[in-house]
Order: structure tokens, then sequence, then C-alpha cells
């Protein structure tokens, strides 16, 4: 039998335990009949499941050690529902088997939802749960979006879809000036105040709720650059919008930001650089994962979303010619060829 399909058996077992002691704790009566069904995938291991019956719904989540830990998404939990954020309720857990029984925020992401003629309500509702978040004090004891981290993630990028995807090695000369672009990268970021960072603020981990929005997948929150939450928010895997929009949004954030006291860039020039930067660093780390997930773990589909990505960057590229570097050795690199499943 499949791994997954003894995890789930497991998870059954311990999900009726948990929901007894939860109805009765809470006065609710018996158990109902319910179902239980996926309710999401992504591209961690983790796996999601919605339990509904006489009218309460559940979420479970299935995070199996030792690719995944809870343990983060707990702690984490706790200290953005202590600031009012949004985020799941945790019901019961068994960090050492991975399983979490949470609240259901609903089955409405905003990137299932947001339009032209919505956009501007939505991405309000994020830019205010994005303020509260980076208002909180930096207490907890979470990593640091540091100099090893930012080169570990830019080095997906040549392992993984340079040499993996691409099926090239760098000769020295594109060494060079790959290591002088993420030297460029990693200094501008380390230079930015830092925040606690979310890592994938971005509308398919924003559920339409009430409060609005709901958050999901802060489990891996840093310290780190004041711009990196707000420039993934724009820059999404799975949608585009139109530049000019962009910036509006940017600025709406950045003076909310300031009005916070929130530690952003004192001029918006700088602070859109520093974004531009920021993003270009997180894309091509993107685009390195996306590789990865293809050819390590099997999955595909992900690769789809790649020119999305260097579209982004060559939006940077053609307004910060410090960054010219990354254009020539983007420009030497062969066209990449259809992934196979």
């Amino acid at each position: 039998m499949p791994d997954q399909d003894v995890r789930l058996q497991h998870l059954k077992v311990w999900l009726d335990e948990q929901l007894s002691a939860l109805f009765l704790n809470n006065g609710w009566g018996a158990v109902p009949p319910a179902t239980l069904t996926a309710a999401s995938s992504d591209a961690s291991f983790r796996r999601y499941f919605r339990w509904e019956g006489e009218g309460r719904s559940f979420i479970v989540m299935d995070a199996p050690p030792p690719q995944e830990n809870c343990k983060p998404f707990v702690d984490i939990a706790e200290l953005l529902r202590i600031s009012e954020i949004n985020v799941p309720e945790i019901f019961a857990q068994d960090l050492e088997r991975g399983f979490l029984l949470l609240n259901d925020l609903g089955n409405k992401t905003f990137l299932d939802v947001i339009n032209d003629h919505n956009g501007d309500k939505l991405f309000d509702d994020a830019i205010k749960a994005l303020l509260a978040f980076q208002q909180l004090p930096m207490i907890a004891p979470l990593p640091s979006y540091d100099a090893a981290l930012l080169r570990r993630e830019l080095e997906l990028f040549p392992e993984w879809y340079v040499r993996r995807h691409l099926g090239i090695e760098l000769d020295e000369q594109q060494q060079a000036q790959w290591q002088r672009v993420s030297d460029l990268l990693i200094d501008s970021a380390l230079a930015q105040p830092k925040v606690l960072v979310h890592r994938d603020f971005m509308p398919r981990n924003l559920m339409l709720s009430i409060p609005n929005p709901g958050v999901l997948d802060f489990q891996d929150a840093v310290y780190g650059p004041v711009t990196y939450d707000i420039t993934c928010l724009f820059k999404d895997a799975f949608l585009s919008w139109p530049e000019e929009r962009v910036r509006q949004w940017l600025a709406q954030y950045w003076k909310s930001a300031r009005r916070l006291a929130i530690p952003v860039q004192p001029e918006f020039e700088d602070f859109l650089r520093a974004s531009d930067l920021m993003g270009v660093q997180r894309h091509l780390k993107v685009i390195g994962i996306f590789a990865r997930i293809c050819h390590r773990d099997g999955k595909p589909r992900y690769l789809a979303d790649v020119p999305r990505f260097l579209s982004y960057i060559e939006a940077v590229l053609a307004r910060r010619p410090e960054l010219s570097e990354l254009g020539e050795l983007f420009a030497s690199l062969p066209e990449p060829v259809e992934a196979q499943a």
C-alpha cells in the first residue's frame, strides 16, 4: 500500500479521536456523519483535507516527517493570533506524526476570486494584514534572512534550472557574471531594514474570509527585508498585473507603512529599487524551485509558470542598468526544452 494511503488511514483514526474530544469539550453533542475530502496540496509534501458534517467543517493538515515540520506552523500561528491576524486556530496537534486539526477559513483563496474589478479591495485587505504582520515585535526565535540563506536560494537557479533543466554548465565567464549578480542582490537585501517576513505572502495563501484575509502557509517566516512580502504579493506565480497598477499598489503600501513607522525606505524611488532587486532574487529562487520540483519530485506542472517569472525579471532588467550582467547571462542561455513528466 502506498505510504500516503497508510498515512491517511492513521490520520483518520487520529482525527476521529480528536473530534470526539473536541465535540465533548465544547458541548456539541455526538460527532455527526461527515465527509473527508482533499482540500488542497502544494509544492511541498503537505496535504490538506476538509472534514464536513452537519454544518461544521475543519481542516486537517498532513505534514509527513521528516520532510515537513509542523512546529514552526504552530508557534507562528500563536504569535499571529495574539496580534489578531486571521490565521487558523489549532484545535489538536500531533507534531511527532505531523497531524494538525484546524478551523476552516473557507474554500476560496484570493487567487480563486481576484479580478480587475475587485483587485483594489482585496489587495487593500491584504496590505492591511501585511502591515499588522510587519508591526509585530521581532522577539520570537525565528531565523534571519541572512547572506547564507539568500545565497542558498539563489544557487537553486544555476543548480536546478540551468544545470538540470537546461542541461548546461556555466562557463568561467558566466560563473563570474552570476557571482557578481548574486552579490549585488544579496547586498541589496541585507541593506534593507528588517521586519517579520511571511515569505509566501501571495494570493493563493490568502483566504477570502471574515475578517479578510485568512492567512496561510506562514510556517517559513523569518526576519528579513521589508520589501520582500509586498513584492511577493504583486509578483505572483499564477497571475500578473500591469506594471503601472502594481506601482500604485506599492505606493499605497509604502505610504501606509510610513504612517505606521514600519521601516520602509524614506524615499519611494529607493523603495521601488529595493523591491525590484528583492523581486529578482525571489524570482530566480522560484524558477530553481520549480525546476527542482519537476526533476526531483516528478511534478512538472509548475514549469508552466517559469515564463511568468522570467517576464518579471526582464521588466526589471529594462529599468535597472545595474543588473545588465544578468541580462547578458540570460541572453547566453539556450531556450528551455519542454519538461518531461
